[in-house]
């Protein structure tokens, strides 16, 4: 299951730069998930100071 990024997004871009398939963009106020790129590793979410990404 892909993950998604929540509202609670800083925008720091740690998660952007942990992810292996580049699946992570800045988006409009935060950043987002491309859901079929994601491969569902939980890098994003181990890096995440705020917790924002979580599996849908």
């Amino acid at each position: 299951m892909a993950y998604k990024i929540s509202d609670e997004c800083i925008s720091c871009g740690a998660c952007a730069a942990e992810c292996p398939v580049e699946a992570i963009k800045e988006g409009d106020g935060k950043y987002e998930i491309d859901a079929d790129a994601c491969i569902s590793c939980g890098n994003c979410a181990n890096v995440c100071p705020v917790g924002a990404p979580a599996e849908e």
